[in-house]
């Protein structure tokens, strides 16, 4: 009985669905998380009898004819690259894109990954690493004299010197964009690998040619919406329910026929 292939494809399906809305859930608090939606496509079909084929007499055709789904598979996990919201925070080194971009980072392989979690520091030397260390491309010295940092929206930072009269210009944050940000590959811990769905980097100034701003003492937060997340759970939550009672439903009918030929 094919129903119950059919229904074990889609308690797959709304458990893997289920799966990913917890992923959003628990990053609901992570700085500039992107929420992922899971996208399913049906499966092949049987068919039954085919449209077009010659009906009874053969002077006609068959209009439509009869084709049996076999389910349901998950076709991609989507990363929704919507901006999140602003949080200030005062810190000198926190930096939120306000807009389409990334900043550049330096892995801990040495390659060029790319980020939005921009809670940035000073290493031991004075350069501004990310929370966990990694190197931003270009890479600033911050002096140890300097009494304040200050940086525009274009990503230009500024270190105020001790008898200096004007600022002294440490550096320019760089902007990188995609063409298609959802091939990005996910590597946790707020970092992102460029592939060859995403296409290359576009590295540019920040607000330029419809690249995003840069806003200092300012994190984005999560686009996690909890009421939508909520909302999505109960429907699949209800849908894996309801598969599982298809299964039931067939499981009793072939019963009966089990019964029957006894």
């Amino acid at each position: 009985m094919r129903a119950l292939s059919i229904a074990a494809t889609g308690m797959s399906a709304q458990q893997l669905n289920v799966e990913v809305i917890a992923h959003n859930v628990a990053n609901i608090n992570t700085t500039s998380y992107k929420r992922s939606r899971a996208e399913f496509v049906d499966l092949l079909y049987q068919t039954e009898l085919a449209a077009g084929t010659p009906a009874a007499g053969g002077t006609e055709v068959v209009p439509e004819g009869a084709r049996v789904g076999l389910g349901v598979r998950a076709a991609a996990i989507r990363n929704l690259h919507l901006q999140g919201a602003l949080t200030q925070t005062g810190n000198t080194f926190d930096m939120a894109m306000m807009g389409r971009g990334f900043f550049r980072v330096i892995g801990p392989e040495g390659e060029t990954l790319y980020t939005r979690a921009a809670a940035f520091n000073k290493d031991q030397t004075g350069r501004v690493v990310t929370a966990e260390g990694y190197l931003v491309q270009p890479t600033m010295t911050v002096p140890p004299e300097a009494t304040a940092i200050n940086v525009n929206e274009q990503g230009q930072v500024y270190a105020t010197i001790p008898g200096q009269v004007a600022p002294q210009l440490l550096g320019q944050f760089s902007v990188s964009s995609f063409i298609n940000e959802v091939g990005l590959e996910p590597l946790g811990g707020n970092l992102w690998r460029e592939t060859l769905a995403s296409g290359a980097a576009v590295v540019g100034i920040a607000g330029e040619n419809g690249l995003g701003r840069i806003k200092q003492g300012y994190l984005e937060s999560s686009n996690v919406d909890p009421v939508k997340e909520i909302t999505e759970l109960i429907s699949a939550q209800r849908a894996y329910e309801m598969n599982s009672k298809i299964i039931q439903a067939s499981d009793d009918m072939m019963g009966v026929i089990t019964k029957g030929i006894r």
